[in-house]
């Protein structure tokens, strides 16, 4: 699936941020040659990723929506006879953007995940791996984490193991402008440990809810994109 401009101007790193040098590992401490810029390929991909952190970390937006709606991808794939599941999802994507209003996908949003209390899905990998918030899974998470340099912005209220912040640091493994971190080895690393044993499972339970409507379409593609990656990630043995 040809995806590139996928967002024309994704925003910076919003959700993530460098720890200080001194808390950083010694990889990031010191200065580093600027790194290459990524593949066609690879810019793909952490377009998507990037897509997929402003998909679950907020309501999509009338202008998100709009250039979900516009994509010429999702026109030439929607012309393919035979579309791969991926393309297929992304088409499906499109079509969910154009028929959606602002509005609808806020109370959408706001259904499956907002709310008092427990929400209606879970988006955050301690819940689906230790069966409640703030575990093991998420320490380990951090840990993973200041190895790397990285931690959440402060201003960010939600945990590491949000699905959101997870595809951000995806994102900035992929296209990041440190050599010594955007590597397929610390990409699959994270995507192995951190996203793949829950991420299929919360996308199920978003296309299983009555009132998903746009998100349901959104839970597809993200569910086609992670079994896309973990193919990748699998020819690399």
């Amino acid at each position: 699936m040809a995806q590139a401009s996928l967002l024309t101007a994704l925003p910076t790193f919003l959700l993530i941020a460098s720890l200080p040098a001194a808390m950083s590992s010694p990889s990031t401490a010191s200065p580093q040659p600027l790194a290459a810029a990524p593949s066609a390929e690879d810019a793909d991909r952490a377009d998507v990723w990037g897509l997929l952190a402003l998909l679950y970390i907020a309501p999509a937006d009338a202008e998100l929506l709009r250039h979900l709606a516009e994509q010429p991808a999702a026109a030439a794939a929607a012309a393919d006879a035979r579309p791969s599941p991926l393309q297929a999802a992304w088409v499906r994507l499109a079509e969910a953007a154009r028929h959606t209003s602002a509005v609808a996908a806020r109370e959408a949003f706001e259904t499956l995940f907002g709310g008092i209390g427990q929400p209606a899905v879970y988006v955050y990998g301690s819940y689906y791996l230790a069966g409640a918030l703030h575990e093991k899974p998420l320490a380990r998470l951090r840990g993973d984490l200041q190895e790397l340099g990285l931690a959440r912005r402060q201003e960010v209220g939600e945990s590491e193991d949000h699905f959101a912040i997870l595809a951000e640091i995806m994102r900035f493994l992929i296209a990041g402008d440190d050599p010594a971190l955007c590597l397929l080895t610390r990409q699959r690393a994270l995507f192995q440990a951190h996203i793949h044993p829950w991420g299929t499972r919360m996308c199920e339970a978003i296309a299983a809810h009555p009132a998903a409507g746009f998100y349901g379409a959104v839970a597809d593609f993200t569910r086609e994109f992670l079994a896309v990656e973990q193919l990748g990630f699998d020819l690399l043995d």
